[in-house]
């Protein structure tokens, strides 16, 4: 037998990291990928939340020591993160439960859907981080 004409076929496998510089990841992936390192920030700051409330909770000296506490700049940083965090894990949240219901299912209303979460999330992010530094 000859040789059979060999077919320029796409090769499917692990990408190298010259071509995932090259790859542009579509909005609808970029919001989800946010919505699970929301929801991993959330996961690993709620034990640090709960003992905070707890201390907070057992006196009132103990409260004003928490109240000047979250006055530092960097743990404002820290609440902001969190409040985004929420703020994108509960809109995403519900942008996944109505795709669980075949909604919304096809490219261009996917990307709509996640411009929505994105339209939603950071400008309540913004006005909270307004609040939280005294803008108002």
């Amino acid at each position: 037998m000859s040789e059979a004409v060999k077919k320029d076929r796409r090769q499917f496998g692990v990408m190298t990291f010259a071509q995932t510089v090259h790859y542009r990841l579509p909005l609808a992936g970029i919001v989800s990928i946010l919505h699970r390192i929301s929801g991993l920030l959330m996961f690993v700051l709620l034990p640090f939340i709960l003992y905070l409330l707890d201390k907070s909770l057992t006196s009132e000296i103990s409260f004003e020591y928490f109240k000047g506490y979250t006055s530092h700049f960097l743990v404002k940083l820290a609440i902001l993160a969190l409040v985004w965090s929420y703020l994108h894990h509960l809109s995403a949240g519900i942008r996944h439960l109505v795709m669980d219901l075949h909604i919304g299912l096809d490219k261009d209303s996917a990307r709509k859907s996640s411009v929505t979460v994105l339209a939603v999330s950071l400008p309540l992010t913004v006005l909270v981080a307004l609040k939280l530094f005294g803008a108002f």
